[in-house]
């Protein structure tokens, strides 16, 4: 159970908050026992229920701890499902969060929300600006989990987080697909789950490398050209797909880059083959540039960024225009910064008619 804390004022309270290292570096709602209290019983669960340890310090994830994240996020208890499911998608072995967490890597745990639950337990953005402010559920959803990461998991920086910069995807990071606009089915339909569940998907995720391009409609070769730019900006030779060979990654498309790609006659799998076609390069210019990291190949002068297509994760979001979004990832750790995908458990969560986030007092 979670340690209470003792203070004069609330102004006081979050001095000691920040003085204890527990915050993010910004102002956070004060996790008061009746806020608390409030947000596990939105979840619906018992309060000491685990869900898992979070690396690297072991730290055992209750649902009440779970919960005074998502106070001090600014969550409202409707984003709990989203909140729970992302923290049990980064606790799966399978993203290798221990070793994320403390690698010298730029790295952050992209939260990608598909299904009723983004409007359910939001709405979350999935359209103009969506990565950036104004969005409180995005945010404080995306917060929430990274202050998990730091109470529960014991990240700190220069300590057990050991990003060398960072970015500031580390406060939060978190977006729905449009998947009303898409033409491609959503991402969590080709994840292998329904199309009526709702699914928090996870990957470590470098921030947002913008891909620039504005083609002729006319000319039939316009989606080969702006898959060319995609892969460009996927795996150049300064990322660590390329490099190391391994992960998984993500491309957002705009609107209308996805519609472009799809008037060509192309489904998101047929996108994802091209795409792992075109991240490829050279073993001597990576021998080259990258002697430390360079593997030695007898038997090919190419060596692709993935090890298949679905290592590449794609999705719609955004507003419509000539930038789409490209998130090159770590690449290491024992499952190769796999993505992570957790069904929402909705139907177990309780609705709060009428209380405050802040105050957890009736409105």
């Amino acid at each position: 159970m979670s340690t209470l804390l003792q203070a004069a004022d609330e102004h006081a309270a979050l001095e000691a908050l920040h003085a204890r290292g527990c915050t993010d570096g910004l102002p956070v709602i004060i996790p008061t026992a009746p806020r608390v209290s409030r947000m596990v019983l939105a979840s619906g669960m018992d309060a000491d229920m685990v869900l898992g340890t979070m690396g690297p310090a072991g730290g055992v994830a209750t649902v009440q701890q779970v919960a005074v994240a998502a106070v001090m996020a600014g969550c409202l208890p409707d984003y709990m499902p989203v909140v729970i499911a992302a923290v049990k998608a980064v606790i799966d072995p399978v993203f290798d969060l221990t070793e994320m967490q403390s690698t010298t890597h730029c790295t952050a745990p992209l939260i990608i929300v598909n299904g009723p639950a983004r409007h359910n337990c939001g709405p979350i953005a999935s359209g103009f600006g969506a990565l950036g402010p104004g969005f409180r559920a995005n945010a404080s959803i995306g917060r929430a989990l990274r202050l998990t990461m730091i109470n529960i998991g014991g990240a700190r920086p220069g300590e057990s987080d050991m990003a060398l910069l960072g970015h500031p995807g580390k406060f939060t990071y978190c977006l729905a697909e449009d998947e009303e606009n898409s033409p491609f089915t959503p991402l969590h339909v080709a994840l292998g789950f329904a199309a009526e569940d709702s699914v928090v998907t996870v990957i470590g995720a470098e921030a947002p490398h913008s891909v620039i391009f504005s083609g002729n409609a006319d000319d039939p070769l316009n989606h080969e050209h702006l898959l060319e730019l995609l892969a460009i900006g996927l795996t150049n030779l300064a990322t660590n797909n390329a490099i190391l060979g391994n992960g998984a990654a993500t491309v957002v498309l705009n609107p209308e880059h996805a519609s472009i790609l799809a008037g060509a006659g192309l489904d998101r799998q047929q996108v994802a083959e091209k795409l792992y076609a075109l991240c490829v390069h050279s073993t001597a210019e990576m021998a080259r540039l990258v002697p430390g990291f360079a593997r030695a190949s007898s038997s090919s002068t190419t060596r692709h960024s993935f090890q298949s297509p679905a290592d590449i994760l794609i999705l719609m979001a955004g507003g419509s225009g000539i930038y789409s979004m490209v998130m090159p990832s770590w690449c290491a750790g024992a499952h190769r910064n796999s993505p992570s995908s957790v069904k929402v458990e909705a139907d177990q969560f309780c609705e709060l008619p009428g209380l405050s986030a802040t105050t957890g007092k009736p409105t």
